[in-house]
């Protein structure tokens, strides 16, 4: 008893002292600071989103990987054909995603709760939806945002081409909103 005291002490300390990789590593782990629901990070503020990947939205069977897009920059959207904001969203994604693709911009949809594949695709049918979509009613995709709200819908991540986390929006953008951070994201050597 007096060993697993002793082991349980040792853990938890080594957790509380502030120095643990979480803290110092170089993955993305979110914290919404003072409740600030657009976020930027710079410089060293950026860290690394680990790989994402699921099944795509519209092409049933073929997986998509966030490495797809290395040395792209990329705005990763978590969207559901249910929400509402969402369809004001997406046409400006498709706006800003159609005026810098070919300077190296990839959008990347994420459709959540969505347990009824043919609603999403008719919307993205609907709005002319060009941009890819992984198809994840569960949400498992999104367990490489470490401390992410999954119930922040919609939701946008900006990752410069590094794929490190630039800015987070929690809630809905205009392609204008976006467009100046993507530009210097795009300018960045990298």
């Amino acid at each position: 008893m007096k060993k697993l005291l002793l082991v349980l002490t040792l853990v938890l300390a080594g957790c509380s002292t502030g120095t643990d990789a979480v803290v110092r590593g170089t993955e993305f782990d979110f914290v919404a600071p003072d409740g600030k629901l657009e976020i930027t990070y710079t410089g060293a503020d950026r860290k690394k989103l680990g790989e994402m990947t699921g099944e795509s939205l519209m092409e049933p069977g073929k997986q998509i990987k966030l490495s797809d897009y290395a040395g792209k920059v990329v705005v990763l959207n978590i969207w559901g054909a249910w929400c509402g904001p969402c369809r004001a969203e997406a046409p400006e994604l498709q706006k800003l995603y159609d005026a810098n693709k070919d300077a190296g911009l990839q959008v990347l949809g994420i459709d959540v709760r969505d347990d009824i594949r043919s609603q999403p695709e008719d919307f993205m049918r609907n709005y002319k939806l060009t941009y890819p979509s992984i198809y994840d009613p569960g949400g498992r995709s999104l367990l490489t945002l470490k401390g992410y709200p999954r119930n922040a819908v919609p939701s946008t991540i900006i990752l410069d081409r590094q794929h490190r986390v630039a800015a987070v929006h929690l809630i809905a953008t205009l392609a204008t909103d976006l467009d100046p951070m993507v530009k210097d994201l795009l300018a960045e050597k990298g």
